[in-house]
C-alpha cells in the first residue's frame, strides 16, 4: 500500500466526518507567572497573569461555580517549568462542557452513560476460577444489591457471555435519574463511567457510598486477583492504577462541583 505523506507541521489528526481530533496536547513551556480567578457575567474565570484562559475553540474559559474555578486554577497554578496538559483533567473536563466537541444534547449524554449497563463491569460474573467466582460474588454483589436498594430497580448479573438481562424499568429509572444532574455534570459523569466501565460502580461513587479507591479497586478486581495470583509490574501496573484513581478522583469531584451550588466564603482574620 502507498504510504501516507506526512501531516503537515502544527496540524491536528482529523477524526470521522472531517473533524479534529478533539486532544489537549501534551506538553508546553510554562508561559504565566500567576493565576487568579474573576467573577464575569457569564460565571467564574480563570487568568494567567493578564490572559484570559480560553477553550482549544477560543471560547472564554467560564465555570458556574468559584469552587470548581479555584480547583482548576490550582491545577494551572501547580504545573512546573512544562504544562502538563495530560495531568489536568478537570481543566479538560470544562473544556469538553464548554466546546462540546462531539455535539451532544442532554438525551444523548444520558442515552450514552445508561447503555453502559448491558456491559457493565459488575454484572458479567466468571465461574473459573472458583477463587475468582468467589471473589466477585463478595465484593461486587452487596455492590449491586445497594443500588437496587437505592434506585429501587433490578439488575442482577451472569455469567453468560450475552450478560443479565436488564429489565426497561430498570433503564427507565436511570434515565429519569441521571436527568436530574445538569449538562456539565453529565459530562462529568461519562467520564467516570468510562473509567470505572461500570454505571453501577459510579453512581455508588457519587451518590459518596463508596470511595474513590472502594470503586477503582472493583472496577480492576479480575486484575488485582491475578497480580496477586502472578505477581506485579510496578512500570505498567503501579502507573495504571495511580493513573485510574486521578481520573476518577477529578471526575467525581467534576460531579459534585457542578451538582451544587456552593460559593467559597471569604472570611477576615483578625489578630
Amino acid at each position: 500500500l502507498p504510504r501516507r505523506p506526512p501531516a503537515a507541521a502544527g496540524s491536528c489528526p482529523v477524526g470521522p466526518c472531517g473533524r479534529r481530533a478533539y486532544a489537549p496536547p501534551g506538553e508546553r513551556k510554562r508561559f504565566y507567572q500567576n493565576v487568579s480567578i474573576s467573577q464575569g457575567e457569564g460565571g467564574f474565570e480563570i487568568n494567567l497573569d493578564h490572559r484570559k484562559l480560553k477553550t482549544p475553540q477560543a471560547k472564554l474559559f467560564t465555570v458556574p461555580s468559584e469552587a470548581l474555578a479555584i480547583a482548576v486554577a490550582t491545577e494551572w497554578d501547580s504545573q512546573k517549568d512544562t504544562i502538563k496538559f495530560y495531568t489536568m483533567h478537570l481543566t479538560t473536563l470544562c473544556n469538553t462542557a464548554l466546546d462540546n466537541p462531539t455535539q451532544r444534547d442532554k438525551t444523548q449524554l444520558i442515552r450514552a452513560a445508561v447503555k453502559f449497563l448491558e456491559t457493565d463491569t459488575v454484572c458479567y460474573r466468571v465461574e473459573e476460577p472458583p477463587a475468582l467466582a468467589e471473589l466477585q460474588k463478595n465484593e461486587w454483589d452487596p455492590v449491586v444489591a445497594w443500588a437496587e436498594k437505592r434506585y429501587n430497580v433490578t439488575i442482577g448479573s451472569s455469567t453468560s457471555i450475552l450478560g443479565p438481562n436488564i429489565p426497561a424499568s430498570t433503564r427507565e429509572t436511570f434515565v429519569s435519574h441521571l436527568a436530574s444532574y445538569n449538562m456539565w455534570a453529565l459530562q462529568g459523569i461519562e467520564f467516570v463511567i468510562t473509567q470505572l466501565k461500570s454505571l453501577i460502580l459510579s453512581m455508588s461513587l457519587i451518590d459518596r457510598h463508596i470511595t474513590v479507591e472502594k470503586a477503582v479497586l472493583l472496577s480492576r478486581l479480575e486484575e488485582e486477583y491475578q497480580i496477586q495470583r502472578w505477581g506485579n509490574v510496578e512500570w505498567a501496573h503501579d502507573y495504571d492504577l495511580c493513573e485510574l484513581r486521578a481520573r476518577t478522583a477529578a471526575g467525581t469531584l467534576f460531579v459534585h462541583l457542578c451538582s451544587e451550588s456552593s460559593t467559597v466564603k471569604h472570611k477576615l482574620l483578625q489578630d
